[in-house]
């Protein structure tokens, strides 16, 4: 019997530690490939050091932070490229690692790419793949241990084009949609822009655009102009915005891990700051009780 009992409890132990260990895991966006491409579906992507490109099965990569630390909320991460190719390491699977460590769930997106050579796609097939996956995400709140009405979308640098995309529309869903992923709401939470690109921002914010976290260096010739101009359109609209605009760093310094800027090396912790002020890190009471 003790010899049994002892087999039992090690086989309970390498279980958890299998359990525990499991890693990230990819996910389509759909089962059968994006609407009209199915074809290319099986295409393999592209991938070396920090880079992944020749996207044709658009997806999220699954990073779910420890269930004892878990906050409820969610971030789709949509890493920068210039739509020729996505800087995966450095601005999904790093960004995506933070955000488990502060408790919050991340997905980070493969989405496809319209300015890489040859490419068959437009800015709207990058959209539906944002959209797509804000959907997916809410679909599976339950499964992934999500709030549904706190998702946010993170977009660096050309990410940060594609957050507008989603952004400032409507984001609902079709009704009558065949799928019902297609029926839910795309439209973020909240979001999150790291020297984001300076396309897609509306003249006049909608009043139900999402609250924003804004960041970038003052000397990025790329994009410090127009993260100035995202939050001045907060500020004449009323809406919640926090924005660093730090005095050095250029333009895609990541999350900050490469770089001897104290501002830049330590610019996560302001994100985690503002999520936590911003209630997002506040798990949400359980049903039935008032919360306080």
């Amino acid at each position: 019997m003790k010899i049994a009992f002892a087999l039992c409890m090690l086989v309970s132990l390498f279980s958890g530690v299998t359990s525990a260990q499991e890693g990230p895991r990819q996910v389509a966006l759909w089962e059968n490939g994006a609407p009209g491409f199915e074809d290319r579906r099986d295409e393999p992507e592209l991938a070396k050091d920090w880079w992944v490109k020749n996207i044709h099965n658009p997806s999220i990569t699954v990073y779910l932070p420890p269930a004892d630390k878990a906050t409820g909320a969610a971030v789709v991460i949509a890493p920068g490229g210039g739509f020729r190719e996505l800087v995966f390491n450095p601005e999904g699977h790093d960004a995506a690692v933070f955000l488990n460590s502060i408790g919050v769930a991340a997905f980070a997106l493969k989405y496809r790419l319209f300015e890489e050579e040859s490419s068959s796609y437009t800015s709207e097939h990058a959209k539906q793949d944002a959209y797509r996956a804000m959907r997916l995400v809410r679909s599976r709140a339950a499964e992934w241990g999500v709030d549904p009405n706190r998702i946010g979308f993170m977009g660096f640098s050309a990410g940060g084009i594609l957050a507008a995309f989603i952004a400032y529309p409507s984001g609902a869903g079709d009704p009558a949609a065949a799928d019902p992923v297609d029926r839910l709401n795309g439209k973020p939470d909240f979001q999150i822009l790291i020297y984001p690109g300076p396309y897609g921002i509306p003249d006049v914010l909608p009043d139900d655009a999402p609250p924003a976290f804004l960041l970038a260096a003052i000397d990025d010739p790329c994009c410090s102009r127009a993260t100035i101009e995202i939050l001045q359109k907060y500020h004449a609209a009323g809406i919640a915005a926090e924005a660093h605009i730090f005095a050095q760093g250029n333009h895609a310094f990541n999350m900050g891990n490469r770089s001897h800027l104290k501002t830049i090396s330590t610019w996560p912790q302001r994100l985690a700051d503002w999520m936590a002020d911003s209630g997002l890190l506040k798990p949400a009471p359980p049903a039935g009780t008032s919360g306080d």
